[in-house]
């Protein structure tokens, strides 16, 4: 079996000498732990978060998802920021799975669940864990006090190593550790003992991916590479309609088939358990499903839908009330100008590179179980192979492994749940699969949705008045973006109507930010356009009580050359906002009229993050954030007809290509001492206003549904 560089913590602490410090709901407790006093403890649980070696070497454990976001190095170096440690003796483990300790509430405190979620990761752990890593320093070097009887105040660290300046001497962590009596009292501290930013030396600086070398030479554990001794595969035959039931009527034919195991009736579905995944998947071929005619999506036609949620927002009445400020209807009222546009998006599918997988094996009395899962709630996933056992949390051991991508689809559990009930039905380790037409037909998508924009404007050319009413199917996923609490606009009403059709959908990178960001982005250009404004100097006006918003406007304006001509292409800006980071991105394009293709040719962004933890990766994020943008913009879109997925693979549910790829994408992070924000989805949701506003600016056409395809474009130009 391949093994990731991860151990138990029982394990781990019953080999290493030195300090464990442990962190619990923001306390602290700092224990010397040897092979003796493992077997002296018993099974007294230890919960640790840092653990400083006699050899120097320090062990940081990692609460997050690594799904190629760079989390798992960050967290690591807030607190070897904040110890003071050598980072080349720094090595990164995954922490157990246990949310009362490395959780994070959503408040961003800890002891909530573990779920790498919604760019939350780092701005959530950063305090606590700077704190932490801070109290861990004050610790050692009280003992250098107490041992030495050097005064506090004399001693400074720097790279694992504490100096009394006056003296010359100095002591190695190990060396103290190695010495260590636990103090009587921990030393406090307050945000007063944290370093000031300029004197950081890990956090801003450029620190090589911990999991980088492992994927690089296939040392990387997924849950799809793991093998366990007398495992078998799985399958499943889904519902091709949501909510429909099935009958099987040939089963005994089906376990007539050498090689297969067992076939295990579900809610949703048929599973097969077999010797190997090709043979699950030619039984599965064979299976004679009668599939219930009741299921609530099966008259969905999600294209002929969008005439449905228009009536809804035509309407003006019910919907959740996302946010209202002044006077709408007054305001329209005195306008000396209104403006009025359609947006629609349709269904994206997640595509994660690798496809959902999890092995569990369930124990022959059905007591306990094991599973291996890449997760983004691994806590989460943990509870649901409990739930489906009806045994508890602490009776299932459970391997976290790296992702091969997320993007919100793995941070549901499903596909757990599913694997855990294929090995209970046989009591031996089983490996479910999905294949690529299992995820996409049976995914959980971005939701279809609809937003009606509506604006007033004075005689100055002020936005008055703005309504914002959103329909579709998803409800709350997708309301996400639809806020302008940066744009100064006094009238503003914004509202959900949500039509439950029975389909399944789930966030997807950045959730309602890219419909919603796009439809506003869009909109404000065509007013721009409508009142002879300049559309980065109308964004100027609007940001002009916020200055640090308007700073990452200016900032592209001035990378791109705002207002320099380029034959035969156009620009369009766009401002967003995403779980605390601030961004504006400019696109350059061209359009072949013939073909109908939409090229973007460069791509400029501008980010305001706060503190950004690991500048290097940011950018990346930025990076892979503008071409997973230009991706589901240009070309992805999941249809139903009769309540099933029209696409299957990649060759009808179109990806970006490699020559889809801008020849530039040009990043800035603005330099900031304010908390850290979530970069992970920055730059996505900027991508689709911007290449709307670059065809309006290169065309004098609005585009207002994505993904902008060929045939889109073509027949907006012969319109």
């Amino acid at each position: 079996m391949k093994t990731k560089t991860s151990i138990s913590r029982r394990t781990f602490l019953s080999r290493a000498g030195g300090v464990t410090f442990a962190i619990s709901a923001g306390t602290m407790m700092p224990a010397l732990f040897s092979l003796r006093n493992e077997e002296d403890n018993g099974e007294k649980k230890i919960s640790a978060w840092v653990h400083v070696g006699e050899d120097d070497q320090i062990t940081i454990f990692n609460p997050a998802a690594e799904m190629g976001q760079g989390s798992m190095t960050a967290l690591a170096v807030i607190i070897a920021e904040e110890l003071d440690v050598d980072w080349n003796k720094v090595t990164i483990k995954d922490s157990p799975i246990e949310p009362e300790t490395y959780g994070l509430t959503w408040g961003g405190k800890l002891g909530g669940s573990m779920i790498t979620v919604g760019s939350r990761t780092v701005r959530g752990y950063y305090h606590a864990l700077r704190l932490a890593g801070a109290q861990a320093r004050k610790t050692l070097l009280q003992s250098v006090t107490d041992k030495y009887g050097i005064a506090v105040e004399e001693l400074t660290t720097e790279a694992g190593m504490v100096y009394q300046n006056a003296s010359g001497r100095k002591f190695s962590y190990g060396h103290i550790v190695a010495n260590f009596e636990m103090p009587e009292k921990l030393p406090e501290v307050t945000d007063a003992d944290l370093k000031d930013p300029k004197d950081f030396r890990l956090i801003g600086k450029k620190i090589n991916r911990y999991d980088i070398p492992s994927k690089s030479d296939g040392m990387a554990q997924y849950a799809i590479d793991v093998q366990v001794p007398g495992m078998l595969y799985g399958v499943i035959a889904r519902s091709p309609v949501n909510g429909s039931k099935p009958t099987l009527l040939n089963e005994a034919d089906i376990m007539g088939m050498k090689g297969v195991y067992k076939v295990v009736p579900l809610q949703h579905g048929i599973g097969i358990v077999g010797e190997s995944f090709e043979l699950c998947k030619e039984a599965r071929k064979a299976l004679e499903i009668d599939w219930s005619k009741d299921a609530k999506a099966g008259d969905y036609q999600s294209l002929e839908a969008y005439s449905s949620y228009e009536e809804k927002v035509n309407d003006g009445t019910g919907g959740e009330r996302i946010n209202e400020e002044g006077n709408v209807t007054q305001a329209l009222e005195l306008a000396q100008q209104t403006f009025e546009a359609v947006y629609k998006n349709d269904f994206v599918y997640h595509a994660q590179m690798e496809p959902l997988n999890a092995v569990v094996s369930v124990a022959e009395d059905g007591k306990s179980a094991e599973a291996w899962v890449g997760s983004q709630a691994h806590d989460g996933a943990r509870r649901a192979v409990a739930d489906v056992l009806g045994i508890e949390f602490k009776d299932v051991t459970y391997h976290s492994c790296y992702l091969g991508g997320g993007f919100g689809r793995r941070s549901m559990s499903d596909y757990v749940e599913e694997a855990t009930h294929l090995s209970n039905a046989v009591k031996k380790p089983v490996k479910l699969i999905w294949s690529r037409e299992d995820d996409m037909q049976y995914g959980a998508f971005r939701p279809i949705s609809l937003q009606r924009m509506l604006a007033g404007v004075n005689d100055a050319g002020d936005i008055i008045a703005w309504s914002h009413q959103i329909a579709g199917t998803g409800d709350g996923l997708m309301s996400s973006g639809a806020r302008n609490p940066y744009y100064s606009i006094e009238n503003q009403l914004i509202n959900l109507h949500n039509i439950d059709h029975g389909i399944r959908t789930k966030h997807w990178r950045s959730v309602g930010h890219g419909p919603n960001k796009y439809a506003i982005e869009a909109f404000i250009d065509e007013i721009a356009h409508g009142t002879q404004q300049d559309p980065y100097q109308l964004r100027r006006k609007l940001l002009r009580n916020n200055p640090r918003e308007l700073a990452v406007l200016d900032k592209v304006a001035e990378m791109c050359e705002w207002g320099k001509k380029v034959e035969n292409r156009g620009r369009g800006m766009a401002f967003i906002e995403r779980s605390g980071a601030l961004v504006a991105g400019v696109a350059e394009i061209s359009v072949n009229p013939q073909s109908g293709k939409i090229k973007v040719h460069h791509f400029w962004c501008a980010m305001d993050a706060g503190v950004v933890v690991q500048p290097d990766n940011a950018i990346a994020q930025l990076e892979g954030g503008v071409n997973f943008g230009i991706s589901s913009v240009l070309h992805e879109s999941i249809t139903f007809k009769d309540g099933m997925v029209e696409q299957s693979n990649f060759h009808n549910y179109h990806l970006a290509r490699m020559s889809d790829a801008p020849e530039s994408i040009d990043c800035y992070i603005m330099p900031s001492a304010e908390a850290p924000a979530g970069v992970g989805e920055a730059s996505t949701p900027a991508v689709g206003g911007a290449i709307a506003n670059a065809f309006f600016a290169l065309t004098g056409k609005s585009i207002r549904q994505m993904p902008f395809t060929a045939s889109r474009v073509k027949e907006i130009l012969a319109g």
